[in-house]
């Protein structure tokens, strides 16, 4: 099988490291595999925070839901989806642009996560595991002020990166749902009841469809870090209208 094919069907997420630093150079390949991607206008939307300060690191593992693994990553990389540099450089010659709106940030959100699935490949090309954090788009005016994060620029994602350990090696990939769910000729097919339990019911497990579903509703699509992610994006969001 193509090695590339076969690297994302086995590409999973990883939240433990070995206790190894990445070199410079390995970080350098990474960072630039970012910057190859495809990017719209090749106006590049989006800057890369690269946090290297471990008491940052502390904070961000506490405010990013509270998970331990992001502190001991070597490599946490910010994405941002960046409306300002190019609106700055307009003005700068004196240009009176009209201003970034909801548009423009939604192809800086594509440019900024299409970058990190970039690093996200080359991570796994080298050896190294990764894993996307989203809660970085929650608690906005903290993570705000702790990455001197500007308005017109979006923290859209964050990636951790480093060496996998054998548990996390050996730990299987999450099945996912049957393609016929997914893709979608033509036009949108809005599933039905019966559809929706075909493709969700293997995520039960032991447990009855219906049961499984009401936890799962519980623990994140009505939890309460969902609300602060959806309270911080409309404040992100009102930068731009």
């Amino acid at each position: 099988m193509n090695e590339i094919i076969e690297s994302l069907r086995s590409r999973k997420s990883v939240r433990q490291f070995e206790h190894h630093d990445i070199d410079e150079k390995t970080r350098e390949l990474l960072l630039s595999a970012a910057s190859e991607a495809p990017t719209a206008g090749n106006q590049q939307l989006y800057t890369i925070i690269d946090v290297r300060n471990q008491e940052i690191k502390d904070k961000l593992a506490v405010s990013c839901d509270n998970q331990p693994f992001i502190k001991t990553a070597p490599v946490v990389l910010v994405f941002c989806a960046d409306c300002k540099k190019w609106d700055d450089a307009y003005r700068s010659i004196g240009l009176t642009p009209k201003g970034a709106g909801e548009g423009d940030l939604f192809i800086a959100i594509e440019d900024a996560v299409i970058a990190a699935q970039n690093v996200v490949v080359a991570a796994e090309s080298l050896g190294l595991g990764s894993c996307y954090i989203g809660d970085i788009i929650e608690n906005r005016e903290y993570h705000k002020e702790l990455l001197n994060i500007p308005d017109r620029v979006v923290p859209i994602c964050m990636l951790v990166i480093g060496y996998p350990t054998e548990g996390q090696k050996k730990r299987p990939k999450p099945q996912r749902c049957e393609q016929k769910f997914i893709v979608h000729t033509d036009s949108y097919h809005t599933l039905n009841t019966d559809e929706l339990r075909e493709m969700l019911e293997y995520k039960a497990g032991e447990k009855s469809y219906e049961e499984w579903l009401t936890a799962f509703c519980k623990r994140k699509y009505d939890s309460d870090f969902c609300k602060e992610m959806t309270r911080s994006a409309k404040g992100y969001i009102g930068e731009f209208e």
